[in-house]
C-alpha cells in the first residue's frame, strides 16, 4: 500500500472525444482519491461520464490528460502488454450486462482470470469452487450462463471479478439489470467484501446501491457537483433483508 494509503488517486483527469465545435469532455480535469477498504458510489444522469470516469481508473480508456495511481503506481502511461498484465491482477471488473463467456460453465468463467494470471488449473479450480460455495452457487457451478438466472450471473460475475484478490474492484450499473432481490443479493455481497477489505467504486442510478457506500459523489457534465460522506455500508440491515438465491 502506498504511504497515504489510498488505493486509486487520480489528478487533472480529462478523456475528450472529437474536435473543435464538436469537442466533448467525457471527464473534465477530476481529481479524486479513494482509500483503502471504503466503498465509492459514483452516480448523475446518462452522459455525464462516470463510467467514462470509472474506465479511465481501470485502464479500460486511456485518458486525453491528467494521471491514473493504482496503490502509488501510475497505470496511464503504462504500455499496453503491461496494462492487461495490471488489469488481470489488480482491478476487477463487475458490469450491467455481466460479460460472462457463454460457451464456459460458471466454475469455468470464475477460474479463467486466475489461469491468465499464471495460476495452476488445480489452485484455480480450487479458489473457484471456494467462491461458488461462499455466494451460494456451489449447485450452479458446471452450469451454462443461459441455465442461470440475471441474479446468479451476476454473482459469478462478482466472483470471477474478485479470483486474483484485485486491489479496486469497479462495478458499472451492476443491478442496472436485476429485480429487487437479485439487487438485494448483490447489495449483501458488496457490504461482506467491504468489511473484508475490499475497496469498491460503483457506477449505479440506483440509490439502494449509493446508500451502503462511504461515500458519494455526484457528477454532471464531466465534473464533480457534489461530494458527500455517508455512514457507510449497511452491512447489517442489508444481510438481514433477504437470503442468496434469485
Amino acid at each position: 500500500m502506498n504511504e497515504s494509503g489510498g488505493v486509486l488517486r487520480v489528478r487533472g483527469l480529462c478523456k475528450e472525444h472529437g474536435e473543435g465545435q464538436g469537442l466533448v469532455r467525457a471527464v473534465d480535469e477530476v481529481d479524486l482519491d479513494v482509500p483503502a477498504a471504503q466503498t465509492l458510489a459514483v452516480m448523475g444522469p446518462s452522459g455525464c461520464g462516470k463510467s467514462t470516469l470509472l474506465h479511465l481508473m481501470g485502464g479500460l480508456e486511456r485518458p486525453t490528460r491528467g494521471e491514473v495511481r493504482l496503490d502509488g503506481r501510475r497505470i496511464d502511461t503504462l504500455s499496453e502488454r503491461a496494462l492487461a498484465r495490471l488489469r488481470r491482477r489488480s482491478v476487477g471488473f463487475v458490469f450491467q450486462a455481466f460479460h460472462l463467456v457463454e460457451e464456459l460453465s460458471a466454475a469455468e468463467n470464475v477460474e479463467l482470470p486466475a489461469l491468465l494470471a499464471g495460476c495452476s488449473p488445480r489452485a484455480a479450480r480450487r479458489r473457484a469452487a471456494a467462491l461458488l460455495e461462499r455466494f451460494g452457487l456451489a449447485d450452479r457451478a458446471r452450469h451454462l450462463p443461459w441455465q442461470l438466472s440475471g441474479g446468479q450471473r451476476q454473482r459469478v460475475a462478482i466472483a470471477r471479478a474478485i479470483a486474483n484478490e484485485p486491489l479496486v474492484l469497479l462495478a458499472d450499473e451492476p443491478t442496472g439489470n436485476l429485480g429487487t432481490g437479485a439487487t438485494l443479493d448483490v447489495l449483501r455481497l458488496f457490504s461482506e467484501l467491504r468489511a473484508a477489505g475490499q475497496t469498491l467504486v460503483i457506477v449505479t442510478h440506483d440509490e439502494r446501491v449509493a446508500s451502503t457506500a462511504d461515500r458519494l459523489i455526484s457528477m454532471r457534465d464531466g465534473t464533480f457537483v457534489d461530494d458527500t460522506r455517508l455512514a457507510g455500508s449497511n452491512t447489517g440491515r442489508l444481510g438481514g433483508m433477504i437470503g442468496l438465491g434469485d
